[in-house]
């Protein structure tokens, strides 16, 4: 039985950004659901990656872009057969651990003199990367027309979703993780990428040269390639294999 693929997109983004991945990924028969992740907090956002997990019923893959990332490491165990988690320029937060304090262990994010916000009062503040700041910030590597439609249909996250802290139980201590990044990335610094997936004792990890953020978008090939690699492994559980 081939594993549902759920696929978590980040901040600033929507679940159309997997669309190219998810054409390869039907391509060899796999089922697939790319959440709409709520964006609103690790918490809540985890809470809703978990209700859709638990209706599926088959072993699952759970993918996550950026602070997709950081929702599927607080996917609750119990709610599915979880193989196998891929980071795709994802964060892989420890226990208290947020998402700003990963892109900032190591120099090089330049992501926050680019964000716009929008004051809901109470504390609360969407955030937004400012429109003429997008292409050469989020995705660099793609053209800049697809990058236009991109910046103007981007969904916005709070800011305290960034600065939650992770919960005190990720499944990559337990569950085999792969990652995949460009060392081009200015949101999260490519060498907090390699220090996660190092911590997380990856089963493999491709840092692809120039590429951007997106590297989903940009490469969606190499990136369903892994998710298949990590869909593998699985099948060696499920025949018997070591």
């Amino acid at each position: 039985m081939k594993p549902t693929v759920v696929l978590v997109h980040e901040a600033f983004a929507e679940s159309s950004s997997w669309n190219r991945v998810i054409d390869a990924l039907l391509s060899h028969g796999h089922p697939v659901v790319a959440v709409a992740n709520p964006l609103r907090g690790v918490v809540q956002d985890a809470a809703a990656v978990t209700d859709v997990v638990r209706a599926i019923a088959r072993p699952v893959i759970l993918v996550g872009h950026s602070y997709g990332g950081a929702v599927i490491t607080n996917v609750e165990r119990s709610a599915a057969d979880i193989r196998a988690l891929v980071y795709v320029a994802g964060f892989a937060p420890d226990a208290g651990e947020s998402c700003a304090d990963l892109s900032s262990m190591e120099p090089g994010s330049t992501l926050g003199p680019t964000l716009q916000f929008v004051d809901h009062g109470q504390h609360s503040r969407d955030m937004y990367i400012a429109q003429d700041k997008f292409h050469d910030q989020f995705c660099a590597d793609l053209p800049r027309r697809e990058a236009e439609l991109l910046a103007v249909t981007q969904r916005p996250c709070t800011e305290a979703a960034l600065n939650d802290p992770s919960g005190p139980d990720p499944l990559w201590k337990d569950i085999p993780s792969w990652f995949i990044y460009g060392d081009e990335d200015r949101n999260i610094p490519a060498r907090a990428h390699a220090f996660m997936a190092e911590r997380a004792e990856s089963r493999f990890t491709m840092a692809i040269t120039g590429a951007s953020h997106v590297v989903g978008m940009a490469h969606p090939h190499r990136t369903a390639e892994m998710i298949l690699e990590a869909s593998k492994s699985t099948d060696l559980v499920d025949a018997g294999h070591d």
